[in-house]
């Protein structure tokens, strides 16, 4: 499986490793992603999502139905 949040879409990003002689070699960022179990009660059921801790603050504010719902509308399996 990718290394990319299912909400938020963030993936691994690439950059720079600056060394103290200011040498640069090429490196990633990695997004901080948890696979977390959510209890959907609208189908009572529980549902896996592989989501980064920006998208936790994100389903936190919005709530768990929207965020699905929204991930539907876009054509994701849940």
């Amino acid at each position: 499986m990718a290394r990319v949040c299912q909400i938020t879409g963030k993936k691994p990003m690439t950059g720079n490793s600056v060394s103290h002689s200011n040498i640069k070699t090429k490196r990633r960022f990695l997004p901080n992603l948890q696979k977390k179990r959510f209890f959907f009660a609208e189908e009572d059921r529980w549902i896996t999502l592989k989501v980064s801790t920006d998208a936790l603050r994100t389903i936190n504010k919005n709530g768990l139905n929207a965020v699905v719902k929204e991930l539907r509308a876009a054509g994701e399996k849940i």
